[in-house]
């Protein structure tokens, strides 16, 4: 059966004043228009719903009285329904998916989290991490309403809100021969052996900074995990770059790490929040949004004070 809410309305009020002419008045619509509505849903269920009176009107017939009361349940179910919906946008409750970037996301997430459970404890938010490139893919088919990463080759329909910039830096481990510099070129570092991180588009970005000062780094490992870099790095394998400040600069074995600036004005990667430009947010997820643009500095800063 085809039959619209707006023709189950027409009907119920005819249905309710036994009038036509009265439905189209308060309705405010045309008489015609609420005639073809009844006789569409008399044809649609078989069902004849109204005696009609000459002048004087029409009545429910016996099917019609049974068809109503249902009807009516069916616009107020739908009422509560549009109610529900209004309420998941307008009120801070609901669920948010959200993405994050691996290097940082263990370190802003938990923080974060925590910060923003106390304020909106009716909002669940799923958190995931995952490179770059699943990110994209995540936001774009609706899988995330948002995503805290790097603006890494994000595509036009992926609306960007910088919050933060990283530089690149060098990684070593404290037994590497330039480990006691304070500054460190590309050039001095590529010659020494390198263990990349090897993940879709931050590959690619790395491989770029050495690109844009004619130089080719001298690949050792390829690791495919954060805590793999640092391991390496931090027992001699190579040295390593990153943009996401160390909040411990120490590897998983406790190997120790220096974390060293470089002296050329590379492209930094900024980290912000992403999300898809033509998704309508809902209210838990503009909180969500605000809470991370009020927590960023205050977090990174408590985390990462100047050394």
């Amino acid at each position: 059966m085809q039959f619209t809410l707006k023709r189950l309305h027409y009907f119920v009020t005819a249905g309710e004043l036994n009038s036509v002419t009265k439905a189209a008045e308060v309705l405010h619509v045309s008489q015609p228009s609420i005639s073809s509505a009844i006789l569409h849903l008399e044809e649609v269920t078989g069902l004849q719903l109204f005696v009609r009176h000459h002048a004087q009107g029409l009545s429910l017939t016996p099917s019609g009285q049974q068809f109503i009361l249902k009807a009516k349940q069916l616009l107020a179910d739908a009422d509560g329904l549009a109610h529900y919906a209004r309420s998941l946008s307008e009120e801070v409750v609901g669920s948010i998916n959200v993405a994050g970037f691996p290097t940082f996301a263990p370190l802003f997430f938990p923080g974060l989290l925590k910060q923003f459970r106390s304020e909106y404890p009716g909002v669940r938010i799923r958190c995931e991490e995952m490179h770059q490139k699943d990110i994209i893919q995540g936001l774009t088919s609706g899988r995330f309403e948002l995503a805290l990463t790097y603006d890494l080759q994000l595509p036009a329909e992926i609306d960007f809100h910088p919050l933060v910039e990283f530089p690149p830096y060098a990684m070593l481990g404290a037994d590497h021969p330039l480990a006691g510099r304070k500054k460190l070129s590309l050039q001095e570092l590529a010659p020494h052996p390198m263990v990349i991180l090897d993940w879709p588009l931050s590959r690619e970005y790395f491989v770029s900074l050495f690109m844009s000062q004619g130089l080719e780094p001298n690949y050792a490992f390829e690791a495919q995990s954060a805590d793999m870099v640092r391991g390496l790095v931090g027992n001699g394998m190579g040295y390593s770059l990153g943009n996401a400040p160390l909040a411990n600069l120490q590897a998983l074995d406790g190997t120790e790490l220096k974390q060293i600036p470089l002296k050329e004005q590379l492209r930094p990667l900024r980290m912000g929040v992403a999300r898809l430009a033509d998704l309508r947010l809902t209210r838990a997820a503009e909180a969500f949004i605000n809470k991370v643009e009020e927590e960023t500095r205050n977090m990174f800063a408590a985390l990462f004070p100047r050394r």
